[in-house]
């Protein structure tokens, strides 16, 4: 089947933190993923949101940004009763295309060693995991 590809924008908000409860996806309401900090990356010409639909049921999402010399790809996701049909490479592939048209060649995504459907898909995609790359972040707060 041929499930739809879009763009999202703020009005898909809630139908996409929806999707990413159901799918067991961490996020931050009260911090970087609540409704205002989200609005505002909607507005961001190098940030693409895209969502995948079964008819108006949203069934994948993925948001790709790029901070001028690399971009990155994060929030894929696809809901449980739709995964194993290839569904993630779509997704992948549609955010590779908008970052490599604002020139990003460079392309990474950051995934939990215990994501191992993330992970499986990124490698079908090509993408080569590095197990000697360690994230540190710092934090203003445990939501941000």
């Amino acid at each position: 089947m041929d499930y739809l590809i879009r763009p999202l924008d703020i009005t898909d908000y809630e139908n996409m933190t929806e999707l990413w409860q159901r799918s067991g996806l961490p996020f931050r309401p009260k911090g970087r993923d609540s409704y205002e900090a989200m609005a505002k990356e909607f507005k961001r010409m190098e940030t693409c949101f895209f969502g995948m639909f079964d008819g108006d049921k949203m069934i994948g999402t993925i948001i790709g940004s790029s901070d001028g010399r690399k971009g990155w790809i994060n929030r894929l996701v696809i809901d449980p009763d739709y995964r194993g049909r290839k569904l993630a490479a779509r997704l992948i592939k549609e955010c590779e295309e908008y970052l490599n048209d604002l020139g990003i060649s460079v392309i990474a995504c950051l995934i939990e060693d215990v994501n191992t459907p993330s992970l499986s898909a990124f490698e079908k995609a090509g993408y080569k995991i590095s197990n000697e790359i360690l994230y540190c972040s710092k934090r203003p707060s445990e939501d941000a």
